[in-house]
């Protein structure tokens, strides 16, 4: 927890890692159906106590984590997910293994639906945000992280869902991860995105410039102040997130030089096109 002091007043600014706790207490306690009045009454706490807490503006110890957990019958293996949280160093940067679902990770999930925009790259796939159900599938195998992964685009796509830019290396789309079919359809929705207001997929081309930002991948997401930006980059097993200045500084970094390289939304979508109709053909070699 970091502190901010504004005149005479400290003001307690939420992190990533504090945001995510909160979010763990809060859902601990929907699960149980238990109202912020119940548990803070349990507890002799106050409810705001409970509302800073579980919003991520408030510290507090793992005794009273703990004691929280226990009031609202948390399993052990939730109890010691959630205090290995909680007693965890604050540096700017952590780690979550996936446990088989990358999808569901609180940090991930809560940190989208909280943000402003969202700007994201991959070089050999296509992102996440927008992959079909069957392409993500054909990429992962398994039917419920494809349910986890259609849930994130839906949220994202409410009304007051970020701004999002997707960018997508042209290997992407040579790289056939599954039959022709499947390749289209996506090819189609890629396309079909192309002309949506606030989430938009826009190619880097093979002939683009090859800079150290097109290596890897990476998302970058920002919040309304005080919020800082957060970053992050997906592994086979786990994702890393940061949020230090210098950290979010390089991958701010890493996204202008893509958006430098990258076809406008209008040329995306012709070769997107272009890459569904070779699909079809094949469909019907």
């Amino acid at each position: 927890m970091r502190s901010l002091r504004v005149g005479t007043s400290l003001l307690r600014l939420s992190t990533a890692q504090s945001r995510e706790l909160g979010e763990e207490l809060r859902l601990v306690r929907h699960r149980m159906k238990l109202s912020s009045k119940q548990v803070a009454e349990s507890l002799g706490w106050s409810q705001a106590k409970l509302s800073k807490l579980e919003g991520g503006s408030r510290g507090t110890s793992p005794w009273e984590i703990g004691a929280l957990l226990g009031c609202c019958g948390a399993d052990k293996p939730t109890r010691d997910r959630i205090l290995a949280i909680a007693t965890e160093s604050d540096t700017g940067s952590f780690l979550r293994v996936h446990n088989g679902q990358p999808d569901t990770l609180v940090a991930l999930t809560l940190h989208e639906r909280m943000a402003h925009t969202i700007t994201t790259y991959e070089p050999l796939v296509v992102p996440s945000l927008a992959q079909t159900e069957e392409y993500a599938y054909a990429l992962t195998g398994n039917r419920l992280t494809v349910a986890a992964r259609m849930a994130r685009q839906e949220a994202l796509r409410a009304p007051d869902g970020p701004t999002t830019a997707l960018y997508i290396h042209e290997a992407a789309l040579h790289n056939s991860i599954a039959g022709p079919e499947v390749m289209r359809d996506q090819m189609l929705h890629l396309t079909l995105m192309c002309s949506w207001t606030r989430k938009t997929p826009r190619l880097i081309p093979m002939t683009a410039r090859s800079l150290p930002a097109v290596k890897d991948p990476g998302t970058l997401m920002s919040f309304t102040d005080p919020i800082k930006p957060l970053a992050y980059i997906e592994t086979d097993m786990a994702t890393v997130f940061h949020d230090t200045s210098d950290d979010v500084a390089a991958y701010a970094s890493k996204m202008h030089q893509l958006d430098q390289l990258a076809l406008t939304a209008e040329l995306s979508s012709k070769v997107f096109t272009y890459r569904a109709n070779n699909y079809e053909c094949e469909l019907h070699a």
